[in-house]
This record gives structure tokens, C-alpha cells and sequence, in this order.
């Protein structure tokens, strides 16, 4: 019986491996197509470029042309500033043995970092220690941000400058390779961002039925994305609901927190609001509004987010065509219920696990 059970055990263990070693080597092989793929479109479009007389003025017009085709045919990785971003890693990394030796350990993310770096020989050690160093992307951006390299560089002890680089990226170190899961790597392979493979079967379940419920309240929501990409200079974002409401003249986001509300969740909000109103409002729409739901109804269910001191606008407008704390809560309550009347065994998981939290 021991002899049997270890067995079993030691047939866990490789397989535990065996999985992980395939994940691992199927998003590395993604990973390395996808920046080949952008390495070459910066190259394509250098070249292209370098035929117009008037460069400066043919290359603008040339971006813009080819971003509105792509992004028709293969979706938002092929906005003018992705381009711009593809021809900029050409552009600075034209050798591609320099930088290809480097891609096993290494996402676009790390590249895109890189980009911000306009000291030659600092960047190519970024590259290279990044790589030898395992750091994690949000590693990488900080030491870009608080100059690592010239603080290690001028420093007499280095051995103090590097501990305490590690213990200030210590958390983002945890991060581990998810595949289908990353929403960039999705996005280069064609799925779309509100497919359900990117969310947790409750959090689905629960966005699916707000956007749904939002909708047939009648008070003006037009539904604009599920899990919205937005691409800052330093990071990338996903909002998990967008709509436009036609009668307020402006855009309601809802963010879901499986869990309480915290400081965090309300500044990520507040975040995503300023965003939205630099890089998306156009001429005539009002302030942006957020809606940050939490799954513990309970608590505190829902912070609404309306900056730039509109806060009189909004009691007396906006929360005439918007859904009531109450009002969500319900919903809330009511998706959860049928969801664990579907999957029994998950409503016993949440019960063990909301036992340990006591």
C-alpha cells in the first residue's frame, strides 16, 4: 500500500513538471514569434520609409495609414502607436543577434521598457541583465525609473545598491508564466479580450451578467468592450467593462474585485478614469465615470469614481441614469446564487476558504 501510494505521489510529481515544462515552453514560443513579428514590422517600415523623399512628413502619414488597415484586419496591437513603438525597437536594436539571445527570458513588455532608454550602452545592460537576471517587467520598468544602472555604476558599494534593489522588487519577482491567460499574448494569437478564458469562472459569470443587466436598464448604456486594452507609455491595462452612455454624453466604467474593496482597488479606479478621459474622450463627451464593484456584498458594494470636481454634476445628473448601490448588490447576489446552484462544488470551496479567512 506505502509502495503504491509513493508511487502515485512520484507520478504527480512528474507530471506537475511535465505540464509546467510544456507551458512554459509553449509561451516562449510565443512570446519569441510575437516580437519577431513586431522586430520585423519596425524593419518593413524603416525600409519603406527611407523611400519617401519627405521622411519625416511620408513616415507620420505612413503609420497612420497602415494602423487604420492592420487594426481593421488583426485588432488593436496594430494602433499607430504600437507601430511607432515596432519601428523605435528596430530602430535601437538593429542587430538582432543582440537582442534575439535575450527573447527566451523576455516579453514585449520588457522590450517596450527598453524603448524609454536613450543611452545606448545603458540599454543594451538592461537587456542583458534582465535576461541573466530573470527580472520580471515591473522589475525591469523600476530600475529603468530610478536609474539603477548609473546609481550601480557610480557606487562604491555595489554589493548595498543591489540588495536593496532586490528587496524593493522582491514582489514582483512572483510573477509566473500564464499563456492563454496574459491578454497580450491573446490578443497577438486573434482571440478576442472578452473571450472567457481571461477571467475566473464567478468573475465572469458576474461582469457577463452587469453588462447584461446594464443594458436592459433602457437609461442610455451602449456596451464598448470587455476587458479593454489601454496602452500607457509604461504599462498595459485592462478594464473589465466599458460602455458609453448615450444619454450622459460619457463613458461608465466597471472594474470587479473578487473580494473587499481596498485604498488600492479605489486609487486603480481613480486611475483608470484619468485615462480614459486623456486617451479616449473626444470633443463633447463629459467626464468619465467609474464604478468599482466588489463580489462581498456584504461590505461596502460599489465606489463610483468622478473626477475633476464634478461631484455636483453627478448627484444631480449622472445618478439619475446610473445603477443604485442597492440596485448592484442585488444583481451581485443574485449571479452568485445561480452560479452556485450551477457549480455546487465551487459554492464549497468559497465556504472552506471563507473559514479560513475566520
Amino acid at each position: 500500500m506505502e509502495k503504491n501510494l509513493s508511487s502515485y505521489h512520484s507520478l504527480i510529481k512528474d507530471l506537475e513538471v511535465l505540464i509546467a515544462s510544456g507551458r512554459k515552453a509553449a509561451y516562449q514560443s510565443i512570446n519569441q514569434a510575437m516580437i519577431d513579428m513586431y522586430w520585423n514590422i519596425g524593419k518593413r517600415i524603416v525600409e519603406e520609409e527611407q523611400k519617401g523623399k519627405a521622411r519625416a512628413q511620408y513616415g507620420k502619414a505612413l503609420i497612420k495609414n497602415l494602423a487604420a488597415v492592420l487594426t481593421a484586419e488583426f485588432g488593436a496591437g496594430f494602433t499607430a502607436r504600437n507601430l511607432r513603438n515596432y519601428r523605435q525597437f528596430y530602430l535601437l536594436f538593429p542587430e538582432r543577434e543582440i537582442w534575439h539571445a535575450c527573447v527566451p527570458n523576455l516579453t514585449w513588455t520588457h522590450f517596450r521598457s527598453l524603448l524609454r532608454v536613450s543611452d545606448e550602452d545603458a540599454r543594451i545592460w538592461y537587456l542583458r541583465e534582465s535576461s541573466e537576471q530573470g527580472w520580471s517587467s515591473r522589475t525591469l520598468d523600476r530600475n529603468i525609473s530610478t536609474q539603477y544602472y548609473y546609481r550601480l555604476l557610480k557606487s562604491p558599494q555595489k554589493s548595498a545598491v543591489i540588495a536593496e534593489m532586490k528587496a524593493h522588487t522582491a514582489q514582483y519577482q512572483k510573477e509566473t508564466y500564464e499563456l492563454i491567460k496574459n491578454p497580450v499574448i491573446a490578443e497577438f494569437l486573434g482571440f478576442k479580450n472578452e473571450d472567457s478564458y481571461l477571467e475566473s469562472d464567478l468573475e465572469t459569470a458576474i461582469l457577463s451578467h452587469i453588462r447584461d443587466f446594464l443594458m436592459e436598464m433602457g437609461r442610455g448604456f451602449a456596451f464598448v468592450a470587455r476587458q479593454q486594452h489601454i496602452v500607457t507609455e509604461t504599462d498595459d491595462y485592462y478594464i473589465d467593462l466599458v460602455f458609453y452612455n448615450i444619454e450622459l454624453k460619457c463613458y461608465v466604467l466597471i472594474d470587479l474585485k473578487m473580494g473587499k474593496i481596498t485604498h488600492q482597488d479605489v486609487g486603480q479606479i481613480d486611475m483608470y478614469v484619468r485615462m480614459y478621459d486623456d486617451l479616449k474622450c473626444k470633443e463633447g463627451d463629459n467626464p468619465t465615470i467609474g464604478i468599482l464593484l466588489c463580489s462581498e456584498t456584504d461590505v461596502d458594494i460599489a465606489r463610483y469614481s468622478v473626477l475633476h470636481d464634478n461631484d455636483r454634476l453627478f448627484m444631480s445628473k449622472y445618478l439619475t441614469y446610473l445603477p443604485t448601490k442597492e440596485q448592484l448588490k442585488e444583481e451581485v447576489e443574485k449571479q452568485k446564487a445561480i452560479f452556485y446552484t450551477q457549480h455546487p462544488d465551487k459554492a464549497i470551496e468559497n465556504s472552506q476558504g471563507d473559514e479560513k479567512d475566520d
